[in-house]
């Protein structure tokens, strides 16, 4: 009786050391409550006269950070861009230094069509004439389209800008706009793909849905591309948003912090980086 005790004893006591010198096991997670389906977006909204209505109410834009306009993880698609030689080897510079020397990054506008591209709110007001773009950030800026005229002044009368001259139009629902009279110093992104004050840029405008701005840009410069291309993406609505105050010189410190000299916003055939 003795000795069978004794070898249950021993038993209960290998089999409870051996538990404690075993690594302790992860509890099994909790298993996560069943995400809610998205609601569907709501109509497309349209304005007393019909036309789609691209954001008058309360609210605002709120795009992602476009960095590159060819790369599919922030547009729709691989883009390959048509360079000019002078071009790709400019955009090439860039990429090497981080961009360092970003126009953007002295306050600088960004332009057009990297301004829909700023990871910053933008709100759309259609008026009788024309379409008021406010944007939040990058200089809180805001840029002016034409309705009431259907061509861009003659060129030896046009005053180059960093945002050109716009003008705008509907085709169905999507409102279209053409943009010349660039100053040809600014970035079309922040990978730094070049322009020149020969850009031409057509834009198209368009709601599917309530929660929804599709974007798509033409960009045609034939001094830095050798034939026009078109990227896109989307832009969601924040309902009840508003555009707050963006102060851009304001305590900036980032360009002694990388190292930047100058904007580098030169023409063809210019080697400064």
């Amino acid at each position: 009786m003795k000795k069978t005790f004794f070898r249950v004893l021993t038993a209960a006591a290998l089999t409870v050391a051996a538990a404690y010198s075993q690594p302790a096991q992860p509890a099994a997670p909790a298993a996560k409550p069943a995400r809610a389906p998205k609601p569907p977006s709501g109509p497309t909204p349209r304005l007393a006269d019909g036309k789609v209505d691209l954001g008058n109410e309360s609210g605002i834009w709120s795009p992602i950070w476009v960095q590159d306009w060819a790369d599919p993880k922030w547009v729709e698609k691989k883009i390959d861009v048509p360079f000019q030689p002078w071009a790709k080897e400019r955009y090439d510079i860039r990429r090497a230094n981080n961009s360092k020397n970003d126009p953007e990054g002295y306050c600088l506008p960004p332009g057009i069509p990297r301004y829909t591209g700023t990871p910053y709110p933008f709100q759309i007001l259609q008026l009788k004439d024309r379409v008021v773009i406010l944007y939040e950030g990058a200089s809180h800026n805001y840029r002016t389209i034409y309705t009431n005229r259907k061509t861009h002044p003659k060129p030896d009368e046009l005053n180059p800008t960093w945002l050109g001259d716009s003008i705008g139009w509907w085709e169905g629902d999507t409102f279209v706009v053409d943009t010349v009279g660039f100053n040809g110093r600014t970035w079309l992104d922040y990978v730094g793909h070049p322009a020149t004050d020969k850009l031409h840029v057509i834009e198209r405008y368009s709601r599917p849905n309530y929660d929804t701005l599709h974007y798509e840009t033409t960009i045609d410069d034939p001094e830095a591309y050798t034939k026009p291309w078109t990227t896109s993406f989307n832009v969601p609505f924040s309902k009840g948003g508003e555009i707050l105050e963006y102060i851009c010189l304001e305590n900036n410190k980032d360009l002694a912090h990388i190292g930047a000299t100058t904007p580098d916003y030169y023409g063809p055939g210019d080697k400064r980086e």
